[in-house]
């Protein structure tokens, strides 16, 4: 495996609020969007089959996040100044994504507008101890039969772990990997084309081979990661 990819568009919205069930239902096709645009073979490969054989789709993506807003009720709030992340562990996605995104002076998330400002590739991170600490911007998802768990469920640790290992074994990295939940942030439910999404942002301690940690901060943890969950932070 090459070198992955994870990088920050700059964005501004001119609209005051963005619909709910934008922030995360509009993710994955901005993630098709811009994967169709180099490379259509791609994007279907990715959409309709997965990577390689498994269902897993190695992209990550953040929902847009905004600054200077004040929180509302029954809407998100946006601003003038914002920040969308993408990243993947595999070279040839991230590379499309990037190239995506280069000469674009807009994004449509959805029903809503971004302009971009710029972009720019995130700092490599250190992972040469074999530990890292990883804080979630949205919630990681984890089940189990077909139940949502939240952190403070008895299988949570062991079923995300699963799912890293799983990761792993699609990348063809070591898979041997221990994590541990510091915080957690408070149950949370959306829905993505009428179907519920419920998990929570953490915070956890993973120990795990180095290439293996720079992998999951450009995919993200758990579950439905082309949809903006479990986005590293």
């Amino acid at each position: 495996m090459g070198v992955s990819v994870r990088f920050r568009i700059d964005v501004a919205a001119d609209d005051a609020e963005m619909p709910w069930a934008d922030v995360h239902g509009a993710a994955r096709g901005v993630v098709y969007d811009l994967l169709r645009s180099q490379d259509a073979q791609l994007a279907t490969q990715l959409h309709d089959v997965g990577w390689q054989g498994s269902p897993l789709r190695p992209v990550g993506i953040s929902p847009p996040v905004f600054f200077g807003v004040k929180r509302r009720t029954a809407a998100y709030a946006m601003s003038g100044q914002g920040s969308v992340w993408l990243g993947s562990p595999e070279p040839r996605i991230a590379g499309c994504l990037l190239a995506g995104v280069a000469g674009r002076r807009e994004i449509r998330w959805g029903g809503t507008v971004l302009r971009v400002k710029g972009v720019a590739l995130d700092p490599v991170r250190d992972h040469s101890s074999g530990e890292s600490i990883l804080v979630t911007g949205s919630p990681v998802l984890v089940k189990h039969d077909d139940r949502y768990l939240l952190p403070d469920d008895a299988l949570y640790e062991k079923r995300l772990v699963h799912n890293l290992r799983h990761k792993a074994d699609l990348l063809g990295l070591p898979n041997d990997v221990e994590l541990e939940v510091l915080d957690a942030g408070p149950r949370r439910l959306f829905y993505v084309e009428k179907a519920p999404r419920v998990g929570a942002t953490v915070r956890v301690r993973v120990r795990a081979a180095p290439v293996l940690l720079d992998a999951l901060v450009d995919w993200g943890l758990g579950l439905c990661t082309t949809q903006g969950f479990g986005w590293v932070r």
